[in-house]
């Protein structure tokens, strides 16, 4: 942190913290049903957006979620549930505690899922049994009833008013509120067949086909596909589902007479300031400070680091991580959607639910998809009724019905070919697959971020980051590790040897308390040095301590310190120089007013900063260096480090201007620290970045935080803001091309020339292969990036 901060820009750290449009704002989330694709996103979309008081919102299919920013005084969470849910899209608002349930639900649904699994086989095989048979090709195992027209037509009502019965409602009811979705798409498809199909049964003179099959097939293609896909969805949620499982259910609350007596209580029930049990093998339950005991406690889920940390009284300790060791006490600082865990848990959900700018064009064309995809359907049935027939008639009999040529086999097979091929451009198209592109990637993602202690807000996010060109870093707290550190220590007496200078340095200063005292006691202790008592000590701010051991007087501090007291420094004057050059700040300790030792203390470099330097330059990233502290310590550790750009002296203001300058020269700019005097450039930055060590301000404005406070997190969230937007932009010209490609075909293009016509059924199977491929594509974002880091 820095340490420079004028009242300028302290107002400019306010500004930036409380604008209008932020504070003024407060956010939900609903929880919404029956939206199936894109389209539905999109309406549901705009039904909000469209509300009084609605400043945003967004939608995530997968999660079924939609985050609304609103004005409280104007609008309320319950009235937008009740005007979605009268738009046929049941909603309810997500409290806090819904999480759990929400997860919970996932879980109870996947149970469920099997029996969907077994029907739409069981149709798929009997259907394509009773075609094969009905046609006439051999079989061993031949069941003459699979082959009648009664057998296939009570299959396809029985599909029809079973397992497809929540289809055709909400396909339904889309058309009925003028939304029509991909429902309505495959209702239409589903009904037209059946519907010929009835007709042709119950008048065989007019020579129609049955194809019972087709809807049977097609709706079992469907379900499968959704079951699939539902699956593939459970796994990329997994993420947040374990973040949510960290939370336990009970506390064991210390009674406080005097003994060691619990009682067991709802974790919803722990307040700020009790004092809780937490034994071995159990995890956590809020956030808290250890106030007995020392143990080793797991943080892997929460910060994803893997080794197990050692932790004593006075050490924070976060809900749902897992005590490992010993009994310990904890009192709670934080509970509920304070904790850290809690927050964690919204930061991913708030992650899954932001969009990538690049979905924008997606969202827009399902809009208009299914309107588009209907009027399609509707100009393919004309054309080949009407003049198709006609100009390719040779090409189409012997596609559809090589075994009849009279003129009203002719006209029938016409009808027949027309109604099967605006049926199959139903049920190809497939404005899911472009609904789940990015949401998907984001969802898997976001979720592998959260593993590794990468917390990103959102698909924005992830879309900017890949494009940074320039990083900035702060110094202290980020590049450094925000703590002073003995660094040097010379003795100026031949009796004396370093670890002398530094006990008798610690002993003065064992009754004290500033930052350098503590630099030296902890530079003792890692020495495992033995202190001495010293008595009648005095302590003069901004100078330094006199004290006595034995009949020897003792002057520890700066420069000015003993010239006050008249002790020669001469003797040090290379060192001096040659330190205060590199920052340092410098300690003398003298006996008997003779300068006995010099000790220089300085803020040094996290271990893993240079590498992580040099990893981002080779990446074709430029990387600068702005601080608060002194020009020449940031410059020395500039220096150190490689970075070419360093200034000093920065107030948050200035850090402000410097990226704004930046940016205004098109450069892609992301700023990672610490402090609440970084706060404006992490909110000025395309990206910013905060340590999990920092200020609640810092991570509250960052777009991602680093839960390990471990720099070499900066390159991998950068990895995997390209690998998720890669993931994106593959799954966008999937869904894409796939549509581009296979609408035409099931119009019927390739039918004049190749005699190639896709049947309603086939179709309905290349629609539920598209959706599924996006998920599964998005779930090989976890092998990718495993590959990667390994």
């Amino acid at each position: 942190m820095s340490s420079t901060v004028s009242s300028s820009s302290t107002s400019t750290i306010v500004s930036a913290l409380s604008s209008p449009a932020v504070a003024e704002l407060d956010v939900a989330v609903l929880n919404v049903d029956g939206m199936m694709c894109a389209g539905c996103v999109q309406a549901v979309e705009t039904q909000l957006r469209q509300c009084d008081g609605v400043a945003n919102a967004t939608v995530n299919l997968v999660t079924k979620a939609a985050a609304v920013q609103y004005q409280a005084d104007v609008v309320e969470p319950d009235r937008l549930a009740t005007l979605l849910t009268e738009a046929g899209f049941p909603t309810q608002v997500r409290q806090g505690e819904d999480a759990g349930h929400w997860a919970e639900q996932q879980t109870a649904d996947q149970q469920g899922q099997g029996w969907r699994v077994a029907i739409s086989l069981t149709l798929l095989a009997l259907s394509s049994l009773g075609h094969l048979q009905h046609v006439g090709a051999p079989g061993q195992f031949a069941v003459p009833i699979l082959s009648t027209l009664s057998f296939h037509f009570a299959l396809a009502t029985l599909t029809l008013v079973g397992p497809a019965r929540e289809i055709l409602q909400d396909g339904w009811q889309g058309a009925r509120r003028a939304r029509p979705n991909m429902n309505t798409l495959v209702s239409i498809g589903a009904l037209s067949a059946y519907t010929t199909s009835v007709v042709a049964l119950g008048f065989p003179r007019l020579g129609w086909e049955c194809f019972f099959d087709e809807p049977v097939m097609l709706l079992s293609f469907i379900l499968l596909g959704r079951t699939l896909e539902e699956r593939a969805r459970f796994r990329a949620t997994e993420a947040l589902r374990r973040l949510i499982s960290l939370q336990p259910q009970v506390a064991r609350l210390m009674t406080g007479n005097g003994s060691d007596e619990t009682l067991e209580i709802p974790v919803n029930q722990v307040q700020v300031g009790d004092i809780l049990q937490v034994l071995p093998g159990d995890k956590i339950p809020v956030d808290g400070e250890i106030t007995a005991g020392q143990t080793t406690i797991n943080e892997a889920m929460v910060t994803g680091e893997s080794l197990p940390s050692a932790k004593q009284p006075g050490d924070p300790v976060i809900g749902g991580t897992l005590n490992q060791s010993s009994a310990i006490s904890v009192q709670v600082n934080r509970t509920g959607a304070d904790s850290t865990l809690a927050q964690m848990v919204a930061l991913v959900e708030s992650a899954q639910t932001r969009k990538a700018p690049i979905q924008g064009l997606a969202d827009r064309l399902a809009g208009y998809f299914t309107y588009g995809i209907l009027l399609l359907a509707l100009l393919t049935f004309c054309f080949w009724y009407g003049t198709g027939l006609s100009i390719w008639p040779e090409a189409i009999q012997a596609a559809l019905n090589p075994h009849h040529h009279s003129h009203h086999v002719v006209a029938t097979s016409r009808l027949l070919v027309s109604l099967k091929l605006a049926i199959a451009v139903l049920v190809i198209a497939c404005p899911c697959a472009l609904g789940l592109a990015t949401p998907m990637a984001i969802l898997v993602g976001s979720g592998i971020g959260a593993q590794r202690g990468l917390l990103v807000r959102g698909g924005d996010v992830l879309e900017t980051a890949h494009r940074l060109d320039t990083v900035i870093f702060d110094k202290t707290g980020t590049l450094t590790t925000g703590q002073p550190w003995v660094t040097d220590c010379i003795s100026y007496d031949p009796s004396l040897s370093e670890n002398d200078v530094i006990r008798l340095a610690a002993s003065i200063e064992q009754g004290t308390r500033h930052p350098l005292a503590d630099a030296i006691l902890t530079e003792a202790a890692q020495r495992q040095l033995s202190l001495t008592d010293v008595i009648n000590s005095t302590t003069t701010p901004g100078l330094g301590v006199m004290a006595t051991l034995g009949e020897q007087i003792l002057h520890l501090g700066n420069d000015a310190w003993l010239a006050q007291a008249s002790i020669a420094t001469d003797a040090a004057n290379d060192a001096v120089n040659a330190w205060i050059a590199e920052g340092k700040t410098l300690v003398y300790v003298a006996v008997d007013h003779q300068l006995m030792g010099l000790i220089a203390i300085a803020d040094r470099s996290r271990e893993e900063a240079k590498a992580v330097i040099e990893q981002l330059q080779r990446n074709h990233l430029e990387v600068q260096l702005l601080s608060g502290d002194r020009p020449a310590v940031v410059q020395r550790l500039a220096l150190d480090l490689g970075i070419a750009v360093s200034a000093g002296s920065m107030t948050p203001g200035d850090k402000l201007s410097v990226i704004e300058t930046l940016q205004q020269s098109g450069h892609c700019v992301g700023f990672i620290g610490d402090g609440i005097n970084d706060a404006p450039a992490l909110a000025q930055a395309d990206v910013g970045i905060a340590m999990h060590s920092g200020t609640d301000i810092a991570m509250e404005t960052a777009d991602i935080v680093l839960m390990r406070d471990d720099l070499t997190d900066v390159p991998a969230a950068l990895e995997l803001s390209r690998s998720t937007f890669n993931k994106i932009r593959q799954n966008l010209a999937w869904a894409f091309g796939y549509n581009l490609i296979c609408i035409p075909l099931a119009a019927g293009v390739l039918l004049p020339k190749f005699g190639i016509a896709l049947s309603p059924g086939f179709a309905g199977g290349f629609m539920a292969f598209s959706s599924i491929s996006v998920v599964l594509n998005s779930l090989l974002l976890r092998w990718q990036l495993r590959e990667k880091t390994a």
